[in-house]
């Protein structure tokens, strides 16, 4: 049974690995047809007739059919995207890039990079930082061509220190991605959750893991500068009474094993990542494009809504209104649009 299992999965490698091909097919007949990579009612379609076929010829279930395949649409609608991005910015394409993130091997901001750049078919020269502010002073030094930045969760919601960054920084934002965040315990042995005496993590998993946190009891949290720094410490101290936030995957890296799945505030956990760089980039005209705007207005009744407005007056959708205080100027805001 089990050399059928692995007989079936290498099919099914081999099948996904074919159809990401045609996806960079069918991103080159978009250039002669200049047809938007993304066709909403053509995914839908496609959606609602896998489910059929699941449903009336396999006897899958349609959930499932549609968590597999949304994973797989939005797979390839990214690879289109890269492909048309490479030729709209022919000098941005590169063997290497230097790519500077938060954490050492295996944070989530090392995931993140791996994920953004593999669809570019660049090999990465991987950059830890210790602080976010390290991240954007090496881009900026030239030490790096490219951060990446966590900007936003699901859960415990904008992370302000980078909203703060983008204030005084002169980088672009070039790219973005969403990863979902799979939160778990991990210790160097099976140990019992009521044995922990210290748990190591940064403070977003921290936030994001507050409910089940809460129900610890003499647990003492210890932040870190990443989650892959936690790891590493729980690896160093080698106690059964120690343990750390992280994910399932990048606790294999530090030999540690997984202990509680699941810990989050929210099932669907995901954090906003964007990619900086020292200068911007062109954006196909077949993929729609977000815009980030720091802006300040007059202290006076009404003056963001006729800001705003302009937008309307326009047809541009906002999908994101944060402000953030100005240092130095007591009750006086930034706003990020």
């Amino acid at each position: 049974i089990r050399t059928r299992l692995n007989e079936l999965d290498d099919q099914l490698l081999s099948l996904i690995s074919e159809r990401r091909k045609m996806s960079i097919e069918v991103a080159k007949s978009k250039v002669e047809t200049s047809k938007p990579v993304r066709d909403a009612d053509r995914e839908q379609q496609l959606l609602v007739k896998l489910i059929n076929n699941g449903q009336n010829k396999y006897n899958l279930d349609a959930q499932y059919i549609t968590k597999l395949f949304h994973t797989i649409i939005e797979d390839s609608v990214l690879l289109q995207q890269a492909y048309l991005q490479n030729l709209a910015n022919p000098q941005s394409r590169k063997p290497l890039a230097r790519v500077a993130f938060l954490g050492s091997k295996g944070s989530y901001s090392h995931l993140a990079s791996r994920e953004f750049f593999s669809r570019k078919n660049m090999e990465l020269v991987e950059l830890n930082c210790e602080s976010f502010r390290d991240i954007t002073s090496t881009v900026e030094s030239g030490h790096a061509d490219y951060g990446v930045l966590p900007i936003e969760n699901t859960s415990s919601g904008s992370i302000n220190e980078v909203y703060d960054l983008l204030q005084h920084t002169t980088l672009y934002i070039v790219g973005e991605l969403t990863q979902r965040i799979e939160h778990c315990l991990v210790s160097t042995s099976e140990i019992r959750i009521e044995d922990i005496k210290t748990l190591y993590s940064h403070p977003q998993p921290h936030q994001q893991c507050s409910e089940f946190l809460n129900r610890l009891k003499g647990v003492t949290l210890e932040s870190c500068a990443s989650t892959a720094d936690a790891m590493k410490k729980v690896k160093q101290l080698n106690r059964s009474d120690v343990a750390a936030i992280g994910n399932a995957s990048s606790g294999k890296i530090y030999g540690l094993q997984p202990i509680q799945g699941n810990i989050a505030n929210q099932t669907e956990n995901h954090t906003r990542f964007i990619v900086v760089a020292r200068k911007p980039v062109e954006v196909s005209q077949q993929i729609p494009a977000k815009t980030t705007v720091i802006m300040s207005t007059s202290q006076e009744a009404g003056s963001l809504v006729e800001t705003l407005l302009i937008l309307q007056r326009y047809g541009i959708n906002m999908t994101k209104l944060e402000s953030r205080p100005i240092m130095g100027n007591p009750w006086e805001e930034m706003f990020y649009v």
